[in-house]
């Protein structure tokens, strides 16, 4: 009996043990299932298989005749781990020597000895991150995947590409300021069209499953966490890189010629407020000038005597003075309480068209004050009905606020009112200024200012801004033909004679301001700092452009508007009227289509392919090469390797601007460019040799 109750108690303490060892198999299998779970799934993921963000090309930005104004090349920037877990002591002696030849000529940077050197030393220290160059383009990074040691990959070989996209702008500075940039640091700054339209150009970034190798290096796998990524949107400008070209240079020449301290030039369509150009320069500490600032869009400052054509058109609206009124200027000085307003010379008794085309100081300041000074509640009433209390509400970001004080306000004094008629207490942008003027050349109608016309995805219109009317009519008809009346004669017989030219009429009004100096005033001991401008619009019989030049700070001793700021307005109106106003346009005829294939250009093989093949043409390649040139024949088209050699000049004839641009940038070119459509010539020719102070010219032609 004992001996049956001590086998009994044995296989029932077996049996116990295997339920509590099946209990705790079944916890643990919870615990790995729901508590643990994400756990382990990090480390499976981390050591089989991991994701890694596949960043979206950005977008790019156009000309308003898809030129290219920025655009993202990709570059690369390669380490080397020295002490990669999988690098064999053969594998590093038997590769170091061909490795350092290959870098030393690849890279040039140092001998081959010289590389051994470095990278030895680095191996020593234990370096897992040796910079070997930052910005390699893609081509150069295949070669350097085939070198010893970087042929065994990253796990044996030690080589990392970190890849990264570079924003370019093949023109330069050219309206820098406008296409801005992104800084999402701790300041999170969003300037011009690259800000404002981010969300567009951006994309939207994909997921790669990748899984670890035996070896110990990563493949990219499909896997239901793979998500693709999508490429940002192309942004259409309204601007011309000709005239922008010709704005910027015009600026430029001025601002130096005159020791300025910045200026803007903006060139605006009359009918739609399309803006086709606008140049932002400012000194530097390098003794230049750059695009840092967008002064035009930005700046509210007083704006002087270009603020007269408001104040004489409220008067005109209101029915308390016309244009053929007298007024009487005496001496050209008049004096409220304790201040004098001045005029740079006597003119008498004139006209009150006369007191705009002469710019008198005086003149303007009488009448507004005599016919406002018992209720100043009716002009600044008339001044809000032209909206120019408000801002423009533009596409992009930064607009200075427009300042038009109120009778009663804090600041306001029986001063005021005079000052204001000539453009002193107010404050308004370059940009808000040419509105106004723009609307009285486009009949009254004010047309919000346009920087982007659409957005574009795959070469089709996803979204398109039309021209948008702020008010229908900033005064009466009558009004406007007067206002455009004595701004016509700005140019025939006043203040602007020198703008005149036999070929068009220009409509406009000078201006100069003296700049206030926040708590020293208009002057600081025996300087005075100016503001010259000119606004204005042409032709003056049927507007079709408005345009505001602004120097700030002249320093060389001439500082009048008309002078200053005139000069670049009638270069640019000049270039305008060159290649606009009479430009013949060539029909397509039948004639004209042959039924060939057609020029395929030169440039990125895969773009190619895909191009030839969603239009159903029929092509063969004779290369694997990433960059091909074509010939045409009969009804195919022939691919064929571009050959390059390092060192020397590609070949872009015949590509568009956005791959020679990428081809020539990643070889470490300079890029200047003239016209548009596709290269036709290059300068330097190709199979020349180059340094690293090399520019290419490309001229363009359709």
């Amino acid at each position: 009996m004992a001996a049956r109750d001590e086998i009994v108690w044995r296989g029932a303490l077996v049996y116990l043990i295997i339920g509590l060892l099946a209990v705790a198999i079944f916890v643990r299998i919870l615990i790995l299932q729901y508590v643990q779970r994400g756990k382990w799934a990090d480390m499976s993921e981390k050591y089989v298989f991991k994701t890694a963000e596949m960043p979206a090309n950005r977008g790019d930005i156009l000309t308003s005749d898809d030129r290219l104004l920025a655009s993202s090349v990709p570059y690369y920037t390669i380490y080397m781990d020295t002490r990669s877990s999988g690098m064999s002591s053969a594998t590093w002696s038997d590769g170091i020597n061909g490795l350092s030849a290959g870098l030393a000529q690849l890279l040039g940077e140092r001998s081959a000895s010289g590389w051994k050197s470095i990278i030895t030393e680095a191996r020593k220290k234990g370096d897992r991150y040796f910079l070997i160059q930052r910005k390699v383009d893609y081509e150069k990074l295949k070669k350097l995947k085939q070198l010893p040691i970087f042929s065994e990959g990253q796990y044996r070989g030690g080589m990392v590409a970190q890849a990264e996209n570079k924003r370019i702008m093949p023109g330069g500075e050219l309206a820098a300021r406008t296409i801005g940039y992104l800084n999402l640091g701790s300041e999170g700054n969003e300037v011009g069209i690259e800000g404002a339209f981010d969300k567009d150009l951006a994309g939207k970034n994909g997921v790669a499953v990748k899984q670890r190798l035996t070896g110990g290096d990563w493949i990219t796998v499909e896997g239901p966490n793979s998500v693709e990524s999508r490429d940002g949107n192309d942004v259409v400008t309204t601007l011309d890189l000709d005239l922008q070209d010709v704005a910027s240079t015009a600026l430029l020449n001025q601002l130096r010629k005159n020791h300025a301290d910045h200026g803007c030039a903006v060139l605006m369509e009359v009918s739609t407020g399309n803006i086709r150009a606008i140049a932002n320069l400012g000194l530097e500490d390098d003794g230049d000038y750059h695009e840092s600032y967008n002064y035009a869009i930005g700046e509210s400052t007083e704006p002087g005597s270009t603020f007269k054509l408001p104040s004489l058109m409220a008067a005109i609206e209101d029915g308390v003075i016309d244009t053929g009124d007298i007024v009487d200027t005496g001496n050209g000085i008049v004096k409220y309480y304790d201040h004098i307003i001045r005029d740079t010379k006597e003119h008498g008794v004139i006209t009150v068209k006369q007191v705009f085309e002469e710019s008198s100081n005086v003149g303007t300041s009488k009448l507004i004050y005599e016919h406002y000074k018992n209720n100043p509640k009716d002009f600044v009433n008339r001044l809000y009905a032209m909206r120019l209390n408000k801002p423009l509400g533009i596409q992009l970001k930064g607009e200075g606020e427009p300042l038009i004080r109120y009778p009663g306000d804090k600041l306001w004094s029986g001063l005021t009112l005079p000052m204001m008629s000539h453009g002193y207490e107010v404050q308004l942008t370059p940009l808000q200024i040419l509105t106004f003027y723009n609307a009285v050349a486009n009949d009254g109608k004010m047309m919000r200012p346009l920087f982007v016309s659409a957005i574009m995805r795959n070469g089709s219109v996803i979204k398109s801004y039309d021209p948008e009317v702020i008010i229908n009519s900033i005064a009466s008809r009558s009004t406007i033909r007067k206002a455009k009346k004595m701004m016509e004669g700005v140019v025939e017989n006043g203040t602007a004679t020198n703008l005149k030219n036999p070929n068009y009429k220009i409509a406009g009004k000078t201006g100069t301001a003296q700049i206030a100096k926040e708590k020293y005033g208009y002057r600081s001991g025996d300087r005075v700092s100016y503001s010259a401008s000119f606004v204005g619009y042409f032709p003056a019989e049927n507007p079709l452009y408005s345009c505001i030049v602004v120097v700030n700070s002249p320093s060389n001793g001439v500082y009048f508007g008309n002078v200053v700021a005139g000069t670049v307005f009638k270069e640019i109106s000049d270039k305008v009227y060159a290649t606009r106003f009479f430009r013949i346009y060539k029909p397509e005829t039948k004639d004209n289509i042959k039924p060939s294939a057609p020029d395929a250009g030169n440039g990125y093989r895969a773009d190619i392919n895909e191009v030839l093949k969603n239009l159903d043409i029929k092509y063969r390649r004779t290369a694997d090469d990433d960059w091909v040139v074509t010939r045409e024949s009969g009804d195919t088209v022939s691919l064929s390797g571009l050959k390059m050699q390092p060192g020397l000049v590609p070949d872009v004839r015949g590509m568009s601007l956005r791959d020679a641009v990428y081809l020539l940038e990643n070889n470490g070119l300079r890029v200047k460019i003239s016209g548009k459509g596709k290269v036709l010539r290059q300068s330097p020719e190709h199979g020349a040799r180059y340094n690293e102070e090399t520019i290419v010219s490309l001229e363009m032609n359709m």
